[in-house]
């Protein structure tokens, strides 16, 4: 695989993200490798970090721009609509495979973590962070909104307050804060420390019975799975019918000039 390196250490399977954006290899990747692991009776859990001082940055904009180019350029007919909610679908049911995995997932937080890194953070079961990580709901900022899970999984994980807050200011905040809130559980002092930690409570679970284990994310995620794809169906239909704007445009205008937006609403 291009866009992760796999390391066994025992029972425990150490997943590394080589590069810390997400284009559309990633997404091809990602629930390719979870499956494989989760059908490998030999690992009981995984930790998944990135490369690098970084977890993820989210969407690969170059990567992924042309689709959204596309629909602001004026071609934002039911054709080019069908599009967008056919790939929003696949690339949410790439984040989704990491959360139906059986097998428990620890992330383990460096650096940035910004939108879809949230995202793919919010699908694994336990997160720690070292002292350098930084989170950010960013999609607001880019006149999109989230979708591929982080509105629907991280309202049973900080609480809605704090997830209304993160996703409408679309603003950063710091490892202490999002200790404080409950989006990870423990702060570590830095990135060597904190997979040391992830790989011994990774391991902590290996050692329980694995069919307790998985029994455990079953009835955890009974509640949880049919409220989050619901709400995955909704933004992706909503963002389908409402992502092509002058708003968009400008995002990404702004972007390649290395300028503040101007939004208009329109």
């Amino acid at each position: 695989m291009d866009c992760f390196s796999l390391e066994r250490r025992g029972s425990v399977a150490l997943v590394t993200m080589v590069r810390p954006s997400m284009g559309f290899a990633f997404f091809t990747e990602l629930p390719q490798l979870f499956t494989e692991l989760d059908a490998d009776p030999g690992v009981r859990a995984i930790v998944l970090t990135g490369s690098g001082s970084n977890f993820s940055f989210g969407l690969d904009l170059k990567d992924v721009a042309p689709m959204f180019t596309a629909l602001t350029r004026g071609d934002s007919g039911a054709g080019a609509r069908t599009g967008v909610l056919a790939q929003v679908r696949a690339w949410q049911a790439s984040i989704t495979a990491v959360a139906d995995c059986r097998t428990p997932i620890i992330s383990a937080i460096d650096g940035w973590c910004i939108g879809g890194g949230i995202d793919l953070a919010a699908a694994t079961d336990i997160r720690l962070a070292s002292s350098a990580a930084t989170f950010s709901i960013r999609e607001t900022k880019m006149a999109i909104v989230a979708d591929l899970g982080s509105l629907q999984r991280l309202v049973g994980i900080i609480g809605d307050g704090h997830l209304r807050e993160l996703a409408l200011t679309g603003g950063d905040i710091d490892s202490t804060r999002a200790e404080r809130i409950g989006l990870v559980n423990s702060v570590y002092p830095d990135a060597s420390a904190l997979q040391d930690a992830a790989l011994a409570m990774a391991a902590e679970i290996a050692a329980n019975p694995p069919l307790v284990v998985r029994g455990v994310k079953d009835v955890l995620d009974a509640e949880r799975a049919p409220r989050v794809e619901a709400g995955l169906r909704y933004v992706a239909a909503w963002n389908s019918a409402f992502l092509p704007s002058d708003d968009l445009g400008e995002a990404f205008a702004s972007f390649a000039e290395r300028r503040p937006p101007e939004y208009t609403g329109d």
